[in-house]
């Protein structure tokens, strides 16, 4: 039976006063630094799921990403082989190691200015959302962790409990999390031109192009680019060169003027 493509926190607080109104985040370079799959891979690699030397190639690639942005053939080949090393597993396991992939790689991580906005957007009353490729089991954590409203996340093929090697629907990646969000918006009564969305690739221009406040964090090349056409805001939480404080009140007004 397919699991739903996005999961909600249990714990997360229920937002109000901003009805129609979300905020939708990627992850990888834009909420954390690097990306958050090859973690998951580096943990698989801890518990002797694989070898030294396919580790030093997702090391490898983690690298590349963080220095150059996103690569989509090094996000599909980690993809690929987290799926391969991860059938048969037990899906109990994975959701434990979700939470130490968690608790020992991910919260170091957070970039402060991306969390300041997550956290004004709920208190304003506003539901947000994580929207990854990376697999619903972390991204949930993610977002329970940060008490985030929920997340949209890949989903893998569970068969007896165990992992199959296969995915539910399509890997959630460029056009594919404009279609999640569009079918979350629906479900939850969101309108997108109220709504916000922020990402660090330009293989998300499809979703940042669908909401009315689209914002651009820790650009790659193409996606500034973009932005300065589009007159979206761009911030570089990398160089320090904004301050968190000041994010969302700025977001909101050149999302405003842009709309």
């Amino acid at each position: 039976m397919p699991r739903s493509t996005f999961v909600r926190a249990d714990d997360s607080p229920a937002a109000a006063g901003n009805p129609g109104e979300a905020a939708f985040f990627d992850v990888d370079n834009t909420l954390m630094r690097g990306a958050s799959l090859f973690h998951v891979a580096r943990k698989m690699y801890q518990k002797r799921v694989f070898t030294l030397r396919e580790a030093a190639g997702f090391a490898a690639k983690q690298l590349r990403f963080m220095l150059q942005g996103e690569n989509l053939k090094d996000v599909h080949s980690v993809r690929d082989a987290a799926l391969a090393f991860a059938t048969g597993l037990a899906a109990e396991d994975v959701r434990i190691l979700g939470e130490e992939v968690y608790d020992e790689m991910i919260v170091s991580k957070i970039w402060p200015g991306t969390r300041a906005l997550t956290e004004q957007h709920m208190r304003a009353g506003r539901p947000v959302w994580l929207v990854t490729g990376t697999p619903i089991e972390v991204a949930s954590v993610i977002a329970s962790r940060l008490s985030l409203t929920g997340a949209l996340g890949t989903v893998s093929e569970v068969s007896d409990g165990l992992y199959t090697g296969r995915l539910v629907g399509e890997f959630l990646h460029g056009p594919a999390k404009a279609d999640g969000v569009r079918v979350l918006a629906q479900q939850e009564g969101l309108d997108l031109d109220r709504c916000w969305a922020y990402s660090d690739s330009y293989n998300d221009v499809p979703l940042l192009s669908m909401v009315g406040h689209p914002v651009a964090i820790n650009p790659d090349a193409r996606l500034r680019r973009h932005a300065r056409e589009k007159n979206w805001p761009v911030y570089d939480f990398r160089s320090g060169r904004r301050a968190a404080t000041l994010g969302l009140k700025t977001a909101s007004l050149a999302g405003a003027a842009y709309g």
